[in-house]
């Protein structure tokens, strides 16, 4: 029987590594950074074109690479971090298992510049899928500059897999934003479609993170600080007021490497319990410096999930050092019940010296002396005293006069709000536990839930102003603005018009603050925030490639946050409107999120439960 067993080529073997490696264009972006990151580099630019499926261009100011080297770099398993087995646990480099730029150019076409400081000309290197199709010398600059253009060119299911530029730029944004967190000290440019998305100069973490997610996010950073023997912390966690529902600002760094842990997430989470609303999660931005020897971090392709040697006494340590900082800087609430805030020295008042009360006394005094020797004399008038008897308070009162032709207000009702015929009406709905709403119907009830009802209501209501362009807006006397991340204003802008159909009204976006000039009519000024915020975590959570699902998940936003919630109290009329308005919507059965919105009891059912 013929052998069956064969070895692969190596373009069909780099590109099986490609789908471990490089599953999206932020693969890409990722792996080039951080090549730049470890060649010691002080300045690194970002260049984007459609998302990176057009173009990614990654240049740097790091040491550069010889002409062999360059050539090396492109083969599998060639690396420059590692030489023997031990190493790998003794790493502090991001890449190296050399398999990032033989996969990058197995499925694009990849250019590269690079030249050493001690070198007059550099090499330039172009291959496209894996084969070498030019290499020359080249006068280029200091450091390295690599290009990779068409994306999957050789793949074209691998293409057809990715989303829209809006949700590709994402995620392109999400892994620049981890390696420049990591390094303050290096300044980083990114650009997409020749528009500057971020100019990030050198500067301490605590100015990083104001210049990426906004300055007001400056205000939300407390410190968090411990030194020990099995682990060293470093960094900021976000105060608890401003817990979010997405958990876009959570970072854990190991050894300068972005990473996803569980178990360390719950750690922090649980120093916030009683602090965070329910459903809402607190942002951190945490260095963790641990023994290279202590942990693996060869588990997963992408080198973001690790395993520690001893997991439980770093969650106990990280726990403890975020619940310190809550506590050092009064974050947390603190009972102390001998404390009267009444008592506490006003701030203006702290450094003054108190002054001593001095009291006069006149020794001589006598109360009961009728004049004072040696001073003169005070005479204070004295009231004469009433001799009259109380007689005299009723002279001219004629004690028989005749009381009959007093004439009394009438109490006879002149008039009435309702005619005597007209009968109150008596209510057709009974609110249950300020939750329910129960009327009748022919063969029995219905019992609604006013919660999922109402969200029904708006959210046809909403779709239909969104679809139609007709939405009503009311204008501020005072305009709204608000602050948002860099990434949130990008996401407000794509969804601009369909907002502004809502009854949303822009009126300026500046760097990191939006103005608002008007408002949806079901919307109180108050909600504005409350409402965005909702709309960005869904978008961000559940990101729509049709302008169709983008007005669904607009609306669903709008309605989740404004629809009447469980235990308000609600109106005969209100109860009746709602009541009505739900099974005049297309589909009353359920709610936006597939949830019942009522349910029904025949008096059978009634009945039986009777017998």
């Amino acid at each position: 029987m013929a052998d069956i067993i064969q070895l692969l080529p190596d373009h069909v073997a780099n590109q099986i590594a490609a789908g471990e490696v490089v599953q999206r264009p932020a693969s890409v972006v990722k792996e080039l950074i951080e090549n730049a990151v470890d060649a010691g580099s002080t300045e690194i630019k970002l260049i984007v074109k459609d998302a990176g499926k057009t173009l990614i261009q990654v240049v740097d100011n790091g040491k550069g690479m010889s002409a062999t080297d360059a050539r090396l770099s492109f083969e599998r398993h060639a690396t420059s971090k590692i030489k023997a087995a031990e190493d790998l646990f003794q790493l502090n480099t991001k890449g190296f298992r050399g398999e990032a730029l033989a996969s990058i150019a197995a499925i694009a076409h990849v250019e590269m510049n690079t030249r050493q400081e001690d070198e007059d000309v550099g090499a330039q290197l172009k291959i496209e899928g894996s084969k070498v199709v030019g290499q020359e010398v080249s006068v280029t600059p200091k450091g390295t500059s690599i290009l990779v253009k068409n994306l999957f060119f050789n793949i074209p299911a691998r293409r057809n897999f990715l989303k829209s530029d809006t949700v590709e730029l994402r995620h392109i944004i999400d892994e620049f934003h981890r390696v420049a967190l990591a390094h303050p000290d290096i300044h980083f440019d990114f650009y997409n479609n020749g528009s500057e998305l971020f100019n990030l100069p050198a500067t301490n973490l605590r100015q990083r993170i104001v210049h990426i997610f906004g300055g007001k996010t400056n205000e939300k950073l407390v410190p968090v600080q411990e030194d020990t023997e099995v682990i060293g912390i470093d960094g900021f966690i976000c105060k608890p007021k401003f817990a979010k529902k997405t958990r876009g600002e959570q970072f854990f760094f190991v050894n300068n490497r972005f990473v996803k842990n569980s178990y360390l997430h719950h750690a922090v989470s649980s120093a916030f319990e009683g602090l965070v609303k329910e459903r809402t999660h607190p942002g951190y931005f945490l260095f963790l410096k641990v023994d290279p020897s202590a942990i693996d971090i060869n588990i997963h392709p992408t080198k973001t999930e690790v395993k520690f040697d001893d997991e439980h006494a770093m969650y106990a340590i990280l726990r403890s050092a975020v619940k310190h900082s809550l506590g050092q800087f009064n974050v947390a609430p603190v009972l102390d019940f001998e404390r009267d805030s009444n008592l506490d020295t006003p701030y203006d008042y702290k450094s003054k010296r108190p002054d001593v009360p001095t009291v006069e006394v006149d020794a001589n005094f006598n109360p009961f002396e009728k004049e004072n020797k040696g001073k003169a004399t005070v005479n204070y008038p004295k009231r004469e005293r009433q001799t009259g008897s109380w007689e005299q308070l009723y002279v001219g009162l004629d004690e028989k006069k005749d009381f009959s032709s007093i004439e009394l207000e009438s109490e006879e009702v002149t008039g009435s709000l309702f005619t005597e015929n007209e009968e109150t009406p008596s209510a057709t709905t009974y609110q249950l536990h300020k939750k329910y709403i129960v009327t009748t119907i022919k063969s029995g009830m219905v019992i609604i839930n006013q919660h999922r009802a109402h969200q029904r209501v708006l959210y046809e209501q909403f779709l239909k102003n969104i679809t139609v362009d007709k939405g009503v807006s009311q204008q501020l006397l005072f305009p709204l603005k608000l602050s948002f991340s860099k990434t949130e204003i990008e996401l407000l802008k794509d969804l601009k018009d369909s907002l502004e159909n809502t009854g949303f009204l822009f009126s300026d976006f500046k760097g990191d603050e939006v103005e608002i000039s008007g408002i949806p009519l079901h919307i109180s000024e108050s909600e504005v925030a409350m409402v965005i915020d909702q709309l960005l975590s869904d978008f961000q959570a559940e990101v729509p490639d049709s302008s169709f699902s983008q007005a669904d998940i607009l609306a669903k936003a709008m309605c989740k946050t404004l629809a009447v919630k469980s235990g308000e109290l609600l109106s005969v009329e209100s109860q009746e409107a709602l009541v009505n308005n739900l099974f005049a919507t297309k589909d009353p059965t359920v709610s936006p999120f597939n949830k019942p919105t009522y349910i029904t009891m025949t008096v059978e059912e009634i009945d039986k439960r009777f017998l």
